[in-house]
């Protein structure tokens, strides 16, 4: 990935951090018929020794990665997160000298490692149990493995692969104005804010303080 300096992220916590909140993976494996992506909610789970930890899913038993991966290559997991369209229309400069540009602001990890397929029911179901916990922590009523039917869950299982990544390195970029001058950025975040994009809004405030 292409990454500019002032929009490099190096800080694995603020990575991390963003693949548990936006959990939703592109998962891009090389297959014998060529590049494959799948798009897989990724579990992030500490792993002793390792400072970028393991990601942890499943997939349908039916799917081609399953059968079609080679172990010894590596795979690559894309996480993003806010993203939004910035016009030229709103930096301050454009009425100074014109020579504005529009373009496309984005926060995105990319997770890079090898990935291990996995077979065994017990693994999937402790799997399934730890992501659900995570995922179903906040509402009202969190669902958990066992509300469902025994019997159900068991047959379930056995049509679904579980799926690791132990990530062997991390690249974050933050693409979020900070090669704007400080009257562009505050102009720009006044009018994300204005068109309800709070959370760009956030991103660029953020990244605008000293």
């Amino acid at each position: 990935m292409y990454i500019p300096k002032h929009f490099e992220e190096p800080r694995i916590d603020v990575m991390q951090t963003l693949i548990r909140d936006y959990p939703l993976a592109t998962l891009v494996a090389s297959s014998a018929s060529g590049l494959n992506a799948n798009h897989i909610p990724l579990h992030w789970v500490e792993e002793g020794g390792s400072p970028y930890g393991s990601l942890r899913g499943h997939i349908a038993r039916s799917n081609p990665l399953w059968t079609d991966s080679d172990p010894q290559t590596e795979v690559l997991a894309v996480f993003q997160a806010e993203n939004a369209y910035i016009s030229p229309s709103w930096y301050a400069t454009k009425h100074q000298a014109g020579k504005v540009v529009p373009t496309w602001n984005y926060v995105v990890v990319h997770a890079y490692g090898t990935l291990r397929l996995i077979d065994d029911p017990i693994w999937i179901r402790q799997q399934l149990e730890s992501m659900t916990q995570e995922f179903e922590a906040g509402l009202p009523e969190p669902w958990s493995v066992a509300d469902a039917p025994a019997d159900f869950t068991e047959r379930l299982i056995t049509q679904i692969i579980g799926i690791e990544i132990s990530v062997s390195r991390l690249q974050g970029k933050w693409k979020v104005s900070q090669n704007q001058p400080p009257e562009n950025q505050n102009s720009v975040i006044e009018a994300l804010r204005e068109s309800g994009q709070s959370a760009m809004a956030s991103l660029v405030a953020d990244a605008a303080k000293p």
